[in-house]
């Protein structure tokens, strides 16, 4: 899971992961919800120069992952958050998203409402790659719209599956291009991750996960960048253990002026149907 996160997703990834030849066991993606605790990242930092910027924050992180290679994937995220201000009133923010990916990944279905400062209209459609790997992009709401992104994106849990694919082959740098449907749903991301070395001591997580003792994991950040802009600056960065079977611990997400973690307070590993041989 990767939040704000319904979380993106793409594939032009970098000579590192060119050469995945050699064969290594597949874990399943494991069907699991999770919950997280929002708080802001070091809230002692000298006072910010604007008044907009968030000076405390709490909220809530919860996803349900559930699927198979064979059944597809579903997900539901929603994350709630109320940031305090030096001047005027509290920021109150929630977003709701659910997404459905077909196994084959050739399409995929979702569904995202926010609600803010601002009038935020939802965002539902069809995301379906045609027999060349174009994708196109039917748009239901916030108004009926097709829209074309050509090559080379990959939805969500197609992009984790490569980063854990990346994280056993030695990690690196992935460059990558990604659409989840967020903001107006016309928004291509271009990422750039970057997977450490396989952590083995205790992380952060080690009491709260403890259904993930004796899985693998890697360190991985993610810069998400809108592809239409031409400001160099990622939109946002997201920093999180990546577990081998798709789980992601605790969470960094910084905006720039101020970042928020979010803990993970809970995990529960849900019961997975196995594909019919």
């Amino acid at each position: 899971m990767v939040p704000r996160l319904a979380v993106s997703v793409a594939a032009l990834l970098c000579s590192c992961v060119a050469a995945l030849a050699e064969t290594s066991p597949v874990l399943p993606l494991a069907s699991h919800r999770a919950a997280y605790d929002i708080s802001l990242i070091d809230p002692s930092a000298p006072p910010p120069t604007s008044a907009q910027t968030p000076i405390s924050a709490t909220g809530l992180i919860a996803y349900e992952f559930r699927g198979s290679a064979c059944e597809g994937y579903t997900s539901n995220f929603r994350q709630m958050t109320e940031m305090e201000r030096s001047e005027g009133d509290p920021l109150s923010m929630q977003v709701n998203a659910m997404s459905f990916e077909e196994a084959d990944g050739k399409s995929m279905r979702f569904q995202i409402d926010s609600q803010g400062l601002q009038e935020t209209q939802p965002v539902a459609g069809t995301a379906t790659r045609d027999l060349d790997d174009d994708l196109r992009v039917q748009l239901t709401k916030p108004q009926a719209k097709s829209l074309d992104f050509g090559r080379d994106v990959l939805f969500p849990t197609q992009h984790i599956e490569r980063l854990i694919e990346a994280a056993k082959h030695g990690g690196g740098a992935i460059q990558a291009r990604v659409y989840d449907g967020s903001d107006t749903g016309a928004k291509i991301f271009a990422t750039l991750s970057v997977i450490g070395k396989e952590q083995t001591k205790p992380g952060e997580d080690a009491e709260t996960a403890t259904a993930l003792g004796g899985i693998r994991r890697w360190p991985v950040v993610i810069s998400y960048f809108d592809e239409a802009a031409t400001d160099s600056a990622p939109e946002y960065t997201l920093s999180f253990d990546l577990y081998e079977n798709g789980v992601s611990g605790s969470l960094k997400l910084d905006y720039g002026s101020f970042a928020l973690h979010a803990r993970l307070r809970k995990l529960e590993i849900l019961p997975a149907s196995a594909c019919a041989k």
